[in-house]
């Protein structure tokens, strides 16, 4: 493994708007969708892409000229994400605010950090990475309403070989969906001008609540609030002693996967029907493994724990009512499956987890707002301990179709999971159909290394076959 030391230069410090004049005063309300996230902390995507020039030449400031006048123009568009979060005291609404010449934060980076390193598959320590994340402006506080900012851009050179556009974001102003239209204007105005396609809606009243969820959450979150910051802590976990790793699940894998699953659901389950998208597969995969990993003595476990998978749930096409494709916001639901710790830990793990994820989806299908009043305190248990597995990202949103005008990316990475111990998960790069998923297992003593190595494995050649 590479040593994590590195040096690193800040070349530029900005602050982007969008056009002078070009957006008014304006104050979107959060919806129920958008209420979970205020506990969540930050996203942190990282984009490399191959861009062999030295830092020093006409073509690199080119590059960074185009890339932060296009970013504004983007932002005339997407302006709320250069605004702020307010969070007044109750009972007062949660709301985003922008007003005349709000900005985000941009930074460029020059490290002598090996490019092709983090760019790979293989175990990388996490600190390796931190320094490529942006950091937010800090939040005012110390007076009501507190006062957020909601997004920051890191654009970091490496010297001939490639560069990396990192961002850091606060979720609550846009799921994945949305923060994948924001990237794809953005790189499309670099490239070739703006794609009237991607222009966003701001409208909120397309998000009905006839269930009156809305006030529920806004209770729980009020009371979170006064109690702590933040459903998961930023602070909790120590980074020194933790690695990464990328496995790619192809499609002939999931196929086999599928086949398994289906031959052995037939003897424990009979004609029951199973829900067996790839998505299914692979979650399953990732969970049995996980599981196996990290509670190796099954005698040791009560056959009535209860272990959790937690993973979002698109809601745009389950709500019985059209939200357009370009809202600005969060439309997402949260799914909790559940099965017995020995039962994962059993031969027929993968199987038992495919039929938890499946059984959970296909009640997102029939009622997606089903026990949605129960987010907050379903995630707040999901967290409260690390035999239960999280999953972030989406295989459909195409974020290795971002290209800037020099080619997709290499490598994405997702670097809020070193602190969420979730795992990440992403279309792959290179197979169509197949997924690509980003996992952070905690580095041991020499002998419980190579016993997790071997477990490891094992889990690497049922995702890549």
């Amino acid at each position: 493994m590479a040593s994590s030391s590195h040096k690193f230069k800040v070349l530029e410090q900005r602050k982007i708007s969008p056009p002078p004049g070009s957006v008014p005063s304006t104050t979107l309300p959060l919806t129920f969708f958008d209420i979970p996230w205020l506990l969540f902390t930050p996203s942190q995507p990282l984009f490399f892409y191959d861009f062999p020039h030295s830092t020093t030449t006409t073509t690199t400031t080119t590059l960074l000229s185009n890339l932060k006048h296009s970013l504004s123009l983007t932002l005339q568009n997407f302006f709320p994400l250069a605004g702020n979060l307010t969070t007044p005291p109750p009972p007062t609404k949660p709301h985003l605010i922008y007003t005349d010449s709000d900005s985000i934060s941009f930074t460029v980076v020059e490290s002598t950090a090996d490019f092709n390193h983090l760019s790979g598959h293989h175990q990388r320590h996490v600190q390796e990475f931190h320094h490529l994340v942006p950091t937010l402006p800090p939040s005012v506080s110390d007076s009501d309403p507190h006062v957020h900012p909601l997004l920051a851009v890191q654009v970091t050179l490496f010297s001939e070989y490639g560069i990396c556009i990192g961002f850091t974001f606060l979720h609550v102003a846009a799921d994945g969906r949305t923060f994948d239209n924001f990237l794809k204007s953005w790189a499309s105005i670099c490239r070739v001008g703006l794609d009237p396609n991607l222009l966003p809606s701001y409208d909120r009243s397309v998000i009905k609540d006839p269930n009156g969820i809305e006030p529920i959450l806004l209770k729980q979150w009020w009371y979170q609030r006064s109690t702590r910051e933040d459903l998961m802590d930023q602070n909790g976990s120590r980074l020194e002693d933790r690695v990464r790793a990328t496995f790619v699940v192809g499609q002939p894998d999931m196929e086999k996967l599928k086949q398994w699953i289906l031959t052995r659901s037939n003897k424990l389950f009979g004609s029951y029907p199973l829900y067996l998208s790839p998505y299914v597969v692979t979650c399953a995969c990732i969970w049995a493994c996980l599981t196996k990993i990290r509670c190796s003595n099954i005698k040791s476990l009560s056959k009535l724990d209860p272990h959790y998978f937690g993973f979002i749930a698109g809601g745009m096409t389950r709500l019985g009512y059209a939200v357009p494709d370009t809202y600005l916001g969060n439309c997402v639901s949260f799914g909790r499956s559940m099965a017995m710790g020995s039962e994962l830990m059993g031969e027929d793990g993968i199987l038992i987890a495919a039929k938890a994820i499946g059984d959970t989806i296909k009640k997102l299908n029939g009622a997606v707002l089903g026990g949605a009043e129960n987010w907050i305190s379903d995630w707040e248990e999901l967290f409260g301990s690390d035999l239960h597995v999280r999953v972030t990202g989406s295989p459909k949103l195409d974020l290795y179709g971002l290209d800037f005008g020099w080619g997709r990316p290499r490598k994405i990475e997702e670097i809020a999971i070193d602190r969420t111990h979730e795992v990440s998960l992403t279309e792959s790069r290179d197979g169509e159909g197949g997924m690509e998923t980003e996992e952070k297992p905690k580095r041991r003593k020499k002998d419980e290394e190579e016993e997790e190595e071997k477990e490891g494995g094992r889990l690497r050649a049922t995702r890549e076959g």
